[in-house]
């Protein structure tokens, strides 16, 4: 496991864990009387940051949900064109993801768009979200161009 794969994914699930942390406190704070004001907020950022980089590692490592029905029935070199075709339909798929969230980044990005009870500045999740999803269409066009090792 390269380092840099090893950072992404101790970030992403020391997220999931602060996640569930917040939450948990959140539940305590509520039955006995002591609010945990923005819990929601906090969790919303952290499943943002989790979320995004569990894409990415699933992306990098192949790992999403496939059915084998029929692809273990093909050829090797069908299953080899196939992937290239799925590699390229995520990349599309993803591709438009990205350009809407820039697409509304860009047009929010001046508005100073902030939570409501805590302020949690948006701007920066959502540039943190399109970095992510950048970099999981250059996996994905990566995979489609390269072959399989």
């Amino acid at each position: 496991m390269t380092a840099l794969r090893k950072a992404v994914t101790l970030t992403g699930g020391m997220a999931l864990l602060a996640a569930t942390g917040i939450d948990a406190i959140s539940v305590i704070g509520r039955h006995v009387g002591l609010p945990f004001r923005g819990s929601i907020e906090l969790v919303q950022l952290a499943v943002l940051v989790a979320g995004t980089l569990a894409l990415l590692v699933a992306t990098v490592d192949r790992s999403h949900a496939k059915v084998h029905l029929l692809v273990d029935r093909m050829s090797d070199a069908a299953r080899a064109s196939l992937d290239r075709v799925s590699a390229l339909l995520g990349a599309l798929f993803f591709a438009a993801l990205l350009a809407g969230s820039v697409w509304l980044m860009a047009d929010l990005w001046s508005g100073h768009e902030e939570s409501e009870v805590i302020g949690v500045p948006w701007r920066w999740m959502r540039l943190f979200a399109n970095g992510v999803l950048a970099a999981i269409v250059m996996a994905l066009l990566s995979q489609a161009i390269r072959r399989r090792p």
